[in-house]
């Protein structure tokens, strides 16, 4: 059930609110964004008060509840998405919790590259029209964005994490997709059906296993080690999905994974070393950064 607030209650909250972000070295954006998620409330007009003067504005949460939140993020450096349980992300609303890895910015971009990939591909026709497996899926963005962009296709979607997929059932049936994706309890690709695939796509824990520990707080403390951590040079899990996923693709299948900056030109040799994937491609983020690998399984 919804709370209200007076618009003189939640101004003066919300200069409360900034001048402590301010004071803890937090993004002052964060305070309206936080506001916008509870109260709908865009942010051009918490920029400018027009709200002031309405008597009562429906909130999700008390205002005692609303500072203990915001002292939460605050004292204890909780993201503002786990406070407020949703994040938006491309076209969709995603529920998230400290299940689920923050689907971020720069992820979004690996939709784009997979729909230029099959514009791009000789079998464009059957990879628009096949299986597509998002392996690691978390809170379900990749597969809820693949599904979007191809509705055409068979969206199937893994998580060894059956919290995480919980959520991303969530997502999928809050964003109306739910009939077009299947999601599977289990390892990468161990829990899928034998037949062919055409295209495997994700987005894997990659962060080297002591540079978990040096993140900032919000990522070490509250976000899942498990989608993070990627083993001693953070190559353990795109390893594993180089060796399994070329019996399952296609010839001209895509095979397309997320990195973190300075992986791109080793994972490029261990495709090429691994000899049975061609048009080994690496794509940047809009910050300029090698974000992306994209390969074809050889014919």
């Amino acid at each position: 059930m919804l709370e209200k607030i007076s618009g003189k209650a939640l101004y003066e909250w919300r200069q409360w609110a900034i001048q402590l972000a301010q004071d803890n070295e937090i993004d002052l954006a964060e305070v309206d964004w936080f506001l916008q998620g509870l109260t709908g409330i865009s942010s051009l007009s918490l920029r400018f008060a027009d709200y002031r003067p309405q008597p009562e504005i429906p909130i999700k949460l008390s205002l005692e509840n609303l500072t203990a939140k915001w002292q939460q993020r605050i004292t204890y450096r909780v993201p503002v998405q786990y406070l407020t349980g949703e994040t938006p992300w491309r076209n969709f609303s995603l529920s998230v919790s400290p299940d689920v890895l923050i689907p971020r910015p720069e992820t979004e971009l690996i939709i784009d590259i997979a729909k230029n990939l099959v514009e791009q591909s000789p079998i464009q026709a059957q990879l628009s029209q096949g299986h597509w497996a998002d392996l690691g899926t978390g809170s379900g963005a990749i597969a809820l964005g693949l599904a979007h962009t191809f509705p055409q296709a068979t969206i199937h979607a893994v998580d060894i994490s059956k919290p995480a997929l919980a959520i991303a059932q969530q997502n999928a049936q809050q964003n109306n997709l739910a009939d077009r994706i299947t999601f599977y309890p289990g390892s990468w690709l161990s829990p899928l059906p034998p037949f062919p695939f055409c295209a495997i796509i994700s987005n894997p824990p990659y962060i080297p296993s002591q540079t978990v520990l040096t993140l900032q707080s919000e990522v070490t403390n509250h976000e899942p080690h498990l989608a993070l951590d990627g083993g001693r040079d953070g190559l353990d899990a795109i390893k594993t999905l180089i060796t399994a996923s070329v019996e399952p693709l296609l010839p001209n299948g895509i095979w397309l994974v997320e990195l973190m900056s300075g992986q791109a030109e080793t994972v490029v040799t261990l495709l090429n070393q691994q000899g049975q994937y061609s048009h080994i491609r690496v794509h940047q983020d809009l910050s300029g950064i090698d974000r992306f690998v994209s390969a074809r399984k050889a014919l």
